[in-house]
């Protein structure tokens, strides 16, 4: 029994160094490949000759640990490996002869083939070393089991059972057990770098985010390789994009300077192939400085479309190695950093988008408009000269803030009054037809609101619902708070109103689909939609010949907020 413990000891040994091998790794988590699962055969394979060539010879036999690596290989990836790995253990044993070669060999089989049926019968829960202790156990006596079976003369057989038949069952179960305690505690290192990786990923990404929100620039790069510098412990960290270093911080800094081309192999290598690189040496840096105390790094590509746009690269110097928690913390990283480069470039689409309906409806509004009022402008001129300047006055008003103000947001006062220089126009043209009434409440004033939202809702109510009634009519704009944390904005008219779907492009009738067709609506909803998200939004009640009311429904507590957006 001494013996064989001492034996069996090497063979733990050898299984710990076995938890190095990747493909032993994927088989702890049930994702090895077929490739993989015929490596595993010949690693077990291996273990378990080794253990034949390490037993203590006794009575033409050998009292061995070869059921180690045949059952391990069962418990560990299933009745294929297990029957794989006893087939070919059992044929090397059954080619050293004795009277037991044949009830070795078959032994050997059966036993791979029951590991592999408790792995099958515990599939989705985890193989503790209990159970490899009690399989251990079971298949040694199945051996002996055997051996009594099949060797002759039968005699000789049963005096070597009564040798061998506790201290194997006793040394190689108890091998079994530490030998899946050991894979235990690879699974709890596993789960410990992971988890110690997404801490601090989730850390540097909780301080981080807002960093990238205008895409990868020399003043992000700076700011997110400082935070992740802090937050790591790296010799340096460095951010690239294709062509020029973006950011240094740590060691290296003197030669490595912000602005300078790319000079390093390594990192043109990741930016060609899209690939992550571990680079364990300065050779495989490729840093031409002599002097550098750079040593070993990894090196991350940041994508955009399945494109690099530069690289993230945390470094070590000769007092330190890059761990596995190191190499598991840039890969997310390098991950986390190019899902924010997506974000940031879809929300800068989304920016250039609403930018460009805001310049087509400003072009869609200011030919007509001006056209109009310079023509109203004329007809004062000769006759009310006071009233023509004060429309003048209007007018420029008017431009003014059209200008000032695309694309930003604005209080709700200087939104009515860029509504009111358009209607003091439109009512010096209309006369007595346009009436206009304003309902506000005085806290809703400062509320801040995106520019042209209320100007194209009230031209639409002027040129659409008052102007076709011979009689004109009266456009009541209302702004109030209420209870659930809103700003409700309202444009009523008692005109013409219209039917169907303002927002749908096949209206039943073509003078419908003629006003109702233009940017202004979808604009104003899109441009909502695209700010605040749901459930904000316009809402449209209309009744031929009744009228049309407009609500727009925005948050009333986001004023700081929507001026960061506009910035």
């Amino acid at each position: 029994m001494i013996s064989m413990a001492e034996r069996t000891a090497v063979l733990v040994v050898a299984a710990f160094l076995l938890t190095r091998v990747k493909a032993f790794r994927s088989t702890l988590h049930r994702q090895a490949t077929l490739k993989e699962k015929a490596l595993m055969v010949a690693i077990f394979s291996g273990i378990s000759i080794m253990g034949t060539y390490m037993g203590v010879p006794y009575q033409d036999a050998i009292a061995n640990s070869r059921v180690i690596g045949t059952v391990v290989a069962g418990l560990l990836a299933g009745p294929w490996v297990g029957l794989g790995t006893g087939l070919i253990a059992g044929a090397h044993r059954y080619s050293l002869g004795g009277f037991t070669d044949l009830a070795c060999a078959v032994s050997t089989i059966v036993e791979g083939i029951l590991a592999g049926l408790i792995f099958r019968w515990r599939r989705h829960r985890e193989m503790t070393w209990s159970i490899g202790l009690g399989v251990g156990f079971v298949a040694e006596w199945i051996q002996m089991g055997i051996i009594l079976l099949l060797a002759r003369p039968w005699e000789q057989a049963l005096e070597l059972v009564k040798a061998i038949s506790v201290p194997m069952s006793v040394v190689n179960s108890l091998g079994i057990a530490v030998f899946m305690i050991i894979i235990d505690l690879v699974k709890n290192e596993e789960d410990r770098i992971g988890a110690l990786q997404a801490q601090r990923t989730l850390r540097v990404a909780d301080k981080t985010l807002s960093f990238l929100r205008e895409g990868l620039t020399p003043g992000s790069a700076d700011k997110l390789a400082r935070e992740i510098m802090r937050t790591t412990r790296v010799a340096a960290v460095a951010i690239t994009d294709r062509e020029r270093i973006l950011a240094h911080v740590g060691k290296g800094s003197t030669h490595h300077v912000p602005g300078q081309e790319i000079s390093t192999k390594a990192t043109r290598e990741v930016l060609s192939n899209k690939v992550m690189k571990l680079a364990s040496n300065k050779a495989e840096i490729g840093c031409n400085e002599p002097h550098c105390q750079l040593r070993s790094a990894i090196l991350v590509p940041l994508m955009l479309k399945h494109e690099a746009v530069g690289v993230l690269k945390l470094y070590q110097d000769r007092n330190s190695k890059l761990s596995a928690v190191d190499l598991e913390l840039v890969r997310g990283l390098g991950t986390l950093i190019s899902t924010q480069l997506e974000l940031a470039a879809l929300e800068q689409q989304a920016r250039l988008l609403a930018d460009a309906e805001i310049k087509a409806l400003q072009a869609q509004i200011n030919p007509h408009f001006l056209f109009n009022a310079l023509n109203t402008i004329v007809s004062f001129i000769r006759f009310r000269p006071e009233k023509a300047r004060e429309l003048l006055l209007h007018l420029g008003e008017y431009f003014r803030r059209n200008l000032h103000h695309s694309g930003e947001f604005v209080t709700l006062e200087e939104e009515l009054e860029h509504v009111e220089a358009y209607l003091a126009i439109e009512r010096a043209r209309f006369d007595e037809k346009l009436q206009v009434e304003y309902v506000i409440e005085p806290g809703a004033r400062k509320c801040l609101i995106p520019s042209l939202l209320l100007q194209p809702l009230v031209e639409n109510a002027v040129k659409h619902g008052l102007l076709p009634k011979r009689e004109g009519g009266l456009v009541t704009i209302q702004a109030r708070m209420n209870g659930a944390g809103t700003l409700e904005l309202t444009v009523e008219d008692n005109g013409v109103g219209f039917s169907g779907d303002p927002f749908l492009p096949h209206l039943a009738h073509a003078e419908e689909k003629r006003r109702m067709s233009g940017i202004g609506l979808g604009n104003v909803r899109a441009r909502i939609q695209t700010i605040y998200g749901s459930p904000y939004g316009i809402a449209i009640k209309t009744e031929a010949g009744r009228g049309t009311t407009c609500t727009i429904t925005l948050p009333a507590g986001v004023k700081t907020y929507v001026k960061s957006i506009s910035r």
